[in-house]
């Protein structure tokens, strides 16, 4: 099947570890769930892996040929939808947040947009949120992630001011927390910011 859609997909194919080419297959043919022991380890490589094969797949699907190639679209449809349910369900990575969001937004599935959301919330670390804030040029994209952040615990928000990448994009959030939602933490972390603040303009 691969070899006959081609070009850059069977590239990617041929690049793709046994491991993750395993990963696929039994997703394809849509075995039984197996023990989890005896399933294969998802891990960031796989992230990167799959990720390149959807974006492959994403490039084909525009092709004027494949159009008038029925078969060919159906299984290439099949391949992007298995790449799409195994990133959703097993990753937690900024750029493949942004990657499936931006499919969505693009076919305008909102069901499927809210179900990303959900698992923003869910799986995702404070870090990684962030980090989707920083690279997205989204607007929809860096208003689900600004609220999804938002709504962390405060501990997980204050960790990030200490990385200058996300420091101004903690301190919103924080704002956001204190004000819009009127936390009491999240107050108390203002405070404990303008004191830190004013300590360090004194030393």
């Amino acid at each position: 099947m691969i070899k006959d859609l081609g070009g850059r997909v069977a590239t990617v194919w041929e690049t793709l570890r046994p491991v993750t080419k395993k990963m696929l297959v039994g997703e394809m043919r849509s075995e039984p769930a197996s023990p989890k022991s005896s399933r294969p380890h998802y891990d960031a490589h796989a992230d990167w892996e799959l990720s390149s094969l959807l974006s492959a797949l994403d490039e084909l699907s525009a092709s004027n040929d494949l159009k008038n190639d029925a078969s060919k679209m159906n299984e290439m449809s099949q391949l992007a939808a298995v790449c799409v349910r195994m990133l959703e369900t097993q990753s937690a990575s900024a750029e493949i947040f942004i990657q499936l969001a931006t499919r969505a937004i693009r076919s305008n599935d909102f069901v499927r947009l809210d179900r990303l959301a959900d698992r923003l919330a869910e799986r995702y670390s404070a870090s990684e949120i962030a980090e989707v804030i920083r690279q997205t040029d989204s607007p929809q994209i860096r208003a689900i992630a600004s609220e999804t952040l938002t709504m962390m615990p405060i501990p997980a928000l204050e960790a990030l001011l200490n990385d200058s990448l996300y420091e101004e994009i903690a301190e919103i959030a924080i704002s956001r927390r204190a004000y819009e939602f009127e936390s009491d933490e999240a107050r108390a972390a203002i405070e404990r910011m303008t004191f830190d603040d004013a300590d360090e303009r004194g030393n």
